[in-house]
């Protein structure tokens, strides 16, 4: 009795099974018109692709060297409190001078007649912060007229 090679009953071990099955599944799904057409887009747009994953994986290496660069996130942090350093010492200033002349005003009890006003008027400080609130209002009043 000779059987041929495809009527043949090979033993198939359960691993084998499962390995056949899932190529079977895989050739199924390569059958299917919309996944032909798909794999024809991604053949024609390869040259496209390699070079995008090139970048993406150039950029992606710059980032993380960067990233993980403890000198350079050192120097950028320097760089930062030298830059902010000014604000902030400027910012305590006015602050603690605010804090002063509440101060003093709390504890002051004399009352701002006519003449100490005109007196303050002539103090070069005192011009610019009205001159300042003048263009503020004026600014304020403009913007104001503009929308209506």
């Amino acid at each position: 009795m000779s059987q041929s090679p495809t009527q043949q009953e090979v033993p198939v071990t359960e691993g084998a099974d499962v390995s056949q099955r899932q190529s079977l599944d895989v050739l199924d799904q390569l059958m299917k018109p919309e996944v032909q057409e798909s794999l024809t887009v991604l053949v024609e747009n390869l040259p496209k692709l390699a070079e995008m994953v090139t970048a993406m994986t150039k950029a992606y290496d710059f980032a993380q060297s960067v990233a993980t660069d403890k000198v350079l996130i050192s120097d950028t942090m320097s760089a930062m409190g030298e830059f902010a350093k000014p604000v902030v010492d400027k910012a305590k200033g006015v602050a603690s001078a605010a804090i002063e002349a509440n101060d003093r005003a709390q504890t002051e009890q004399t009352s701002v007649g006519l003449f100490a006003m005109l007196k303050m008027l002539k103090d070069p400080n005192v011009q610019q912060t009205l001159r300042f609130a003048q263009s503020f209002l004026s600014v304020l009043n403009e913007r104001q007229q503009q929308q209506r």
